[in-house]
């Protein structure tokens, strides 16, 4: 268990600070020209509708963000956003980034990236 808390918590100095509260790696590329790291959205129900039925209905269109480069290399974030369906009455929700910015440890950049 050790070894994987150091694995967290050097992962966790790359990206931008708190991403991984609401992201799980899923996949790394790495190629001469740099690395590209695939992160999907939590299936976690935004604030406010916990209580509420809600269905995933998968993802919004893949985001590729220009990260900060990792050791002279260029560094992608290739970001899938989640979204739901309200059950009782078929509104399709995702994150608003807006708020998880402003109550979160989230990076405003990272955050304005993600709308």
């Amino acid at each position: 268990m050790q070894t994987q808390d150091n694995y967290q918590t050097l992962v966790s100095l790359l990206l931008p600070e708190g991403i991984l509260d609401y992201f799980d790696i899923v996949n790394t590329i790495s190629t001469k020209e740099g690395l590209s790291i695939y992160l999907e959205e939590k299936n976690e129900p935004p604030v406010g509708y916990k209580s509420e039925d809600l269905e995933s209905k998968g993802f919004l269109p893949e985001i590729q963000i220009q990260d900060f480069p990792i050791r002279t290399r260029k560094a992608y974030l290739c970001v899938r956003r989640r979204r739901w369906e309200v059950k009782s009455s078929g509104e399709i929700i995702s994150r608003d980034w807006k708020l998880v910015q402003t109550g979160t440890r989230m990076t405003k950049e990272f955050a304005a990236f993600l709308k």
